[in-house]
Order: C-alpha cells, then sequence, then structure tokens
C-alpha cells in the first residue's frame, strides 16, 4: 500500500496502471468505515499477490486530486487501468462483493501465466530457439484459449517453420469469428497461397516463365494470381503487391476479390506490431521530429513501405 500525493500520483497512480490495474483508496483519517475498509483492501491485496496495486489518498490532505475525481463521499476506491478509471465502488463492502469487483477487471493467475509465456516465447524466437518458442505459446494457449495475441504468434510461427497442417488447426476456432480479425484472415490468405505453391504446377515456376505468359494476355487473371502468390511465399512482397495491382487496377471484382484480400493480407503480415507502452512516458507525446513547432512521428523504413503500398490500394480502388 503506498500513500499518494499530487507530487507522486503521475508515477504511483497514473503510470503504473498501463503496467497492473490500480486500485485509488480515497479515505480519512476520521471516516469510521475508512477504518473497517483500510484493512480488509490491504488484506485482499496480499491476497492477489501483485495482480493489482493499492494506493491510498487522504481526500482531507489532497483535496485537488480528490475534486478532480468528483469524490463526495468516503470511502470511495476507483480502479485505474491505462491511466483512466475504469470503475469504483463507495463504502465500507464485504469481502466477497471486493473481490467480485476486482475480479471483473483483474487478471487471473492462469492469464497472467501465459502472458509471461507469451513473452518468453517472443525472447526464444529472438534467440533462434522456434520449438522452445511453440512450446511455450503452445502453453499460453492452453492456460488461455482465448488469448489471441499468442495465438497470433503461434500460427505465424508454425508457417514460418514449415509446420503448415499445424497452422491451419491453431488458426481454424479464429475464422469463424463474426467479424474476423484481420490478422487471421491475412494468415489463412498467408496458408492459402502456400497450399497453392506445395500443390499447383505453377508453384515451381520461375518469374521469367510467368511474364511470358503474361506478356502474350495482360488480362491473363489466373496467372498474375499465381505469380503473386509465388513471390509471397518466395516472400518477395512488394513484388507480389504490384502483381496482384496490376488485377486490382484491371478487375477489382474478378474471383470474389482474391487479388484485394491478399494484397491487404501482405500489409497486415508487413505491418510492425505496436510498441508496448512504455509507463514512464504514459500521456507524453511520442518522440519524433519537430517541425514548425509539430512533432512529427518517426517511421521505420518498413511502416512507410506499408502506407505507401496502403495508398497504392486505396488509388486503385477508387
Amino acid at each position: 500500500m503506498i500513500d499518494v500525493t499530487l507530487e507522486n500520483f503521475e508515477t504511483e497512480v497514473i503510470a503504473a496502471s498501463h503496467q497492473v490495474p490500480v486500485l485509488v483508496d480515497f479515505w480519512a483519517p476520521w471516516c469510521g468505515p475508512c477504518k473497517t475498509l483500510g484493512p480488509l483492501l490491504e488484506k485482499v491485496e496480499a491476497d492477489y499477490d501483485g495482480r493489482f496495486k493499492l494506493v491510498k489518498i487522504d481526500s482531507d490532505q489532497e483535496q485537488q486530486l480528490a475534486q478532480a475525481f468528483g469524490i463526495r463521499s468516503i470511502p470511495t476506491c476507483v480502479l485505474m487501468i491505462n491511466g483512466k478509471p475504469a470503475d469504483g465502488f463507495m463504502g465500507a463492502v464485504p469481502e466477497s462483493k471486493l473481490k467480485e469487483f476486482l475480479d471483473k477487471h483483474v487478471p487471473s493467475e492462469e492469464v497472467l501465466e501465459a502472458e509471461a509465456d507469451v513473452e518468453d516465447a517472443q525472447s526464444l524466437a529472438q534467440a533462434g530457439d522456434p520449438r522452445a518458442a511453440l512450446q511455450k505459446l503452445h502453453e499460453a494457449l492452453t492456460l488461455n484459449p482465448g488469448n489471441d495475441d499468442a495465438r497470433y504468434d503461434y500460427v505465424k510461427l508454425l508457417i514460418e517453420n514449415d509446420m503448415i497442417e499445424d497452422a491451419e488447426a491453431a488458426l481454424a476456432p479464429t475464422l469463424a469469428y463474426i467479424p474476423k480479425q484481420q490478422r487471421f484472415e491475412a494468415l489463412a490468405q498467408f496458408l492459402d497461397a502456400i497450399k497453392f505453391v506445395l500443390t499447383d504446377d505453377k508453384g515451381l515456376w520461375t518469374p521469367a516463365q510467368f511474364d511470358e505468359v503474361i506478356a502474350t494476355n495482360k488480362r491473363d487473371f489466373d496467372t498474375r494470381l499465381a505469380k503473386a502468390r509465388v513471390l509471397m511465399v518466395g516472400g518477395d512482397w512488394t513484388g507480389s503487391m504490384d502483381e496482384l495491382l496490376e488485377i486490382i487496377m484491371r478487375d477489382k471484382a474478378w474471383n470474389n476479390e482474391v487479388p484485394r484480400k491478399t494484397f491487404v493480407a501482405i500489409l497486415e503480415l508487413l505491418t510492425p506490431p505496436k510498441p508496448k507502452a512504455d509507463p514512464a512516458t504514459a500521456g507524453k507525446p511520442a518522440g519524433g521530429i519537430e517541425v514548425l513547432g509539430k512533432v512529427v512521428a518517426e517511421q521505420d523504413p518498413q511502416a512507410q513501405l506499408v502506407a505507401s503500398y496502403r495508398r497504392k490500394l486505396s488509388m486503385a480502388l477508387n
């Protein structure tokens, strides 16, 4: 339990809540119910073993903070998540009600363990040990089958290691989502391209063979799509998108819009993951270059590539 003042509020509450839910207890020394609730909050914090953080604000001493939260009676508890109030309650509630309140928002032990497995898996993959990474991701999904981030990483890593049947099986539950998540649709399109390359004769063609056939008929969309899929599986993402654009510009709706869907899938697969929020900079503007008093965010080359091809697709569809 931490006593919070205006001076440490930003660090102990706002920034901290980007890492773990923070329960803010507004109290006062003269408040009888506060003396009942306070020890109970400390007991439950210990029971939850770091799954949430408890802080206390003396509403008499910190009237500015109490006013900012609109506190009208005490005790009042406010749960902060990602820098914002998520829920709250007033009065001295019993332990069962307190835990019922927390369990609506605080991650379970299984979820936290699964998240730790995902982080371990990312480290193992970066260290060049995909088998161990796959095992960690499998453990994460066993603990929490609804962890879509873990499932995406798991399927993608299976594909990268040529475990196609396993990837299809792991991806299958997400294809029933309504609406379907774009990132899982992208993996499905990637698997379709891989299966085409593995089963169709054109999967063995060279780019020169494709170009020779396309030169005789620029509207040979089947051959163009086959070439795009071969390039996609071979890692020539821009070459694949360029070929898909040739189809889209000539016939946007051809073949149930498979070229457009494949193009969008490539953009999704190429989009760099969003960096995790840094609690030290929570609520502050992102870094970048200042131009005429405005901060222009810096982009890495891959993000610029994705943005460029998004514009190309938009122009082709208009």
